[in-house]
């Protein structure tokens, strides 16, 4: 398998191409670290950006829905989609309004996501699903049962045409700025995890997550 993905016309990064990536493990590791993708797709026409839970392997991003939602009607033939998703890392403030910005690290995954079918394998996206949320996840809790896995669709999504976008560092500002008495830097931002909050109706004796759990899940 090689090291990058290959840029295509689809997933070139034409503006700013220095803060491209297609370094595979480098947006692997941006996809375990996000909790949230958005999915793009059309339907007779009409477009839709939706906001899901993803899990990935090595060759898909795996997503569900309800099996009768648009996008599962829409990918019993195949569905072309694009999802992103994005971490941001800080807010970058300028001396002018326009060379404010954001630090962030993003992937997009453009192609035909296709409807899974198999027992076997759509047993395997949900458990990627659940374990992307939280590892060792999936052991704890009750599988699907027939009904539940009746009423949701997994979609398959390949890891082929995929690129990245970083942006680190300060504002890059004009020659003539710098003499403005305005701050300027960065803003770090980063995602935190509190205390578990128990839902009210444990079983005695079920002990609260561990946090370090938790903690290895977020930055």
């Amino acid at each position: 398998m090689s090291e990058r993905f290959s840029s295509t016309p689809r997933t070139r990064v034409v503006r700013l191409p220095d803060r491209a990536s297609y370094d595979r493990q480098t947006l692997f590791a941006i996809l375990d670290e996000a909790f949230l993708c958005h999915v793009a797709f059309s339907v007779n026409g009409q477009p839709y950006a939706v906001p899901m839970a993803f899990g990935r392997d090595d060759q898909h991003v795996y997503l569900h829905a309800s099996a009768a939602s648009r996008m599962a009607r829409g990918a019993i033939d195949g569905l072309d989609v694009g999802v992103t998703v994005t971490l941001l890392d800080g807010l970058v403030m300028a001396r002018s309004a326009f060379h404010h910005s954001m630090n962030h690290r993003s992937v997009m995954v453009v192609g035909r996501a296709r409807l899974v079918t198999d027992a076997t394998e759509r047993q395997h996206a949900l458990r990627r699903i659940v374990e992307h949320v939280l590892a060792g996840r999936w052991d704890e809790v009750r599988p699907p049962s027939e009904k539940e896995l009746k009423a949701t669709a997994v979609l398959a999504l390949p890891l082929v045409e995929v690129s990245g976008k970083i942006r680190t560092g300060p504002p890059g500002e004009e020659d003539e700025d710098y003499t403005l008495p305005v701050w300027a830097g960065v803003i770090p931002l980063r995602t935190i995890a509190d205390q578990p909050e128990d839902d009210g109706r444990l079983v005695p004796g079920v002990r609260r997550l561990d946090e370090r759990r938790i903690a290895t899940r977020v930055r």
